[in-house]
């Protein structure tokens, strides 16, 4: 297991804008292929800078149906299963912190994740894994948007360097 100081000197950066909705599909497909098995994908982003469009987006590459997929505001935590994949996908906006995650069932719907996608990491930042990809989506106008990704730890910081490349 990778010390923190380990996870710490593995990182890469990568920024690549797309001018609208269907330029996800190739980077959801070339994503979904690159991503360790398990992932904690942390998504940061204002309200409507296409959060859920991503994770939808990554659902249909990892063969899910992506009307499947829905904001989990309400119900904070949903599990998608395909063949190949269990999809976490996150939303702990109304949690006040960490101390929360118990009450959602947070460790054991981890457990079965091949990837995690949580919206307002920020919530439970006391408590993100230092092995994971920061995802940070910047609007830049009504359709396009600047996604950042900065990979922490081997495999995640591998997994952007091949998405740079």
């Amino acid at each position: 297991m990778p010390s923190p100081a380990d996870s710490a000197a593995a990182t890469a950066d990568v920024s690549i804008r797309v001018a609208d909705e269907a330029d996800l599909v190739p980077l959801a497909r070339r994503l979904v292929d690159l991503l360790p098995r398990p992932a904690f994908v942390a998504l940061h982003g204002d309200l409507g800078a296409g959060k859920t469009t991503l994770v939808k987006a990554l659902a249909a590459a990892a063969g899910l149906d992506p009307n499947e997929v829905v904001s989990p505001t309400f119900g904070l935590v949903l599990e998608h299963v395909a063949k190949a994949a269990t999809l976490l996908h996150a939303d702990l906006y109304r949690l006040t912190g960490p101390d929360d995650l118990h009450e959602v069932g947070w460790e054991e719907a981890l457990a079965r994740a091949t990837w995690a996608f949580v919206e307002w990491p920020e919530r439970i930042a006391q408590a993100l894994p230092v092995d994971r990809l920061d995802l940070t989506i910047a609007i830049d106008s009504p359709t396009s948007r600047t996604l950042r990704f900065i990979g922490h730890g081997t495999a995640h910081a591998a997994a952007v360097r091949q998405l740079r490349d």
